[in-house]
């Protein structure tokens, strides 16, 4: 074994990954060399570690890690991306040590350059770009998860539709679509759809859809993480706000109760400051600009009454006009 662990190095190969390969650690290769002559005195634990994870506790970690969300993840963003979906399973060496022995480490591939910018989409009005994803709610099975599609006008930021649903399929985000679409009653030819590149976003049925709608598509860079952002705001909102349960949900049913009263909140409750400080409600139905103009009189009484308090301009007012998304660098960031 040194002697092919020599001539890997000869031809160029780094020891760590030679190692790797053979199932050896660096430690081992070096203490051999030291004593070329002697035993390979491993002996391996004897007991096992008491803070090892459970035989359920690994078969979750596994089924995570080969879904059709999570299975391009390394563990190194796996582990921050369940993080944000509020589920600890495991660290990152111990991911990778149950990777290395279930076999589900693959080679590293060399993947296609990335566009260096994304793709630019602008808004001037509702229903013309929408964004959408996927996110996980818990369920009180362990393992088990419930799933939120959510789609958003990303001009009002309104929550134009949602469901929860036990699956995560290209059909059912395809069929929520389509019922979104004729619910509002709008023609949506043109309309830009934008989402991250995942599985049911790609799929061939949601594909199909859009196209018989004259929906247009858009998806993230391969491998970025931030092309979505209206969609992954929104549900960093939903997660922390502090009606959020601190307990898993017993059924899709009790999980939709929350989420219809969250989105109740969200469209008609909720002063988005990103739009002025009005409810998505009243910007995606043409109330903001008399709301906005009665605020701005209000802070010129005010400033005409006391002008020695008043060193500046009052307060901008001015509705939002234009709402890009993924923007040049140098524009404000998003805010939910």
């Amino acid at each position: 074994m040194l002697e092919a662990l020599d001539e890997a190095q000869r031809a160029g190969a780094r020891l760590a990954r030679a190692c790797e390969v053979l199932g050896i650690s660096v430690r081992t290769v070096e203490r051999w060399r030291r004593t070329p002559d002697g035993t390979d005195q491993r002996l391996g634990p004897f007991t096992r570690p008491a803070n090892a994870l459970s035989d359920e506790e690994e078969a979750q970690l596994v089924a995570v890690m080969t879904s059709p969300r999570y299975r391009g993840l390394p563990p190194t963003q796996l582990v921050p991306a369940l993080a944000d979906e509020g589920l600890y399973l495991a660290s990152e060496s111990t991911c990778y040590r149950v990777q290395r022995r279930r076999g589900l480490r693959k080679p590293r591939m060399h993947a296609s350059p990335s566009p260096r910018h994304p793709t630019v989409h602008t808004a001037t009005g509702p229903n013309q770009v929408w964004s959408w994803d996927i996110t996980w709610l818990p369920a009180v099975v362990r393992g088990r998860y419930f799933y939120l599609y959510l789609v958003m006008d990303v001009w009002s930021r309104r929550i134009v539709g949602w469901t929860v649903e036990e699956r995560e399929t290209s059909e059912l985000g395809a069929a929520l679509v389509t019922r979104i679409v004729q619910a509002a009653g709008i023609d949506p030819r043109g309309l830009v759809l934008h989402s991250d590149n995942g599985n049911p976003m790609r799929g061939s049925t949601m594909l199909t859809t859009l196209r018989e709608l004259g929906v247009v598509p858009s998806f993230s860079r391969p491998h970025v993480s931030d092309d979505n952002p209206y969609s992954e705001a929104l549900f960093r909102t939903l997660k922390h706000t502090p009606a959020y349960p601190s307990g898993p949900f017993a059924s899709a049913a009790d999980a939709s109760r929350w989420v219809a009263r969250f989105v109740a909140w969200y469209n008609g409750v909720h002063r988005h400051s990103a739009i002025r400080f009005v409810t998505p409600d009243e910007r995606h139905f043409g109330r903001e600009r008399q709301l906005l103009s009665q605020r701005t009189a209000l802070y010129e009484r005010a400033r005409q009454a006391t002008p020695e308090r008043w060193a500046r301009q009052t307060r901008n007012w001015a509705p939002v006009g234009t709402v890009t998304l993924n923007p040049e660098p140098a524009t404000t960031p998003v805010a939910a």
